[in-house]
């Protein structure tokens, strides 16, 4: 490791601080749910359709 021998060689150098804002978007968070409230919907309505019409026929 890279000790300097004295403070002035480190204090001409420029740190650079970066601040990261994680941000939600609420339309991209909100047709997502959409999306997955129509796949769970589709789901349990194929489910009905099996108990009410098809298993009874067997």
């Amino acid at each position: 490791m890279y000790e300097p021998r004295d403070r002035r060689e480190t204090s001409d150098v420029d740190v650079e601080h970066r601040e990261i804002h994680k941000s939600s978007d609420s339309s991209r968070v909100a047709s997502t749910f959409i999306k997955y409230a129509a796949y769970i919907i589709l789901f349990f309505g194929f489910l009905y359709f099996l108990v009410r019409y098809v298993f009874p026929r067997f």
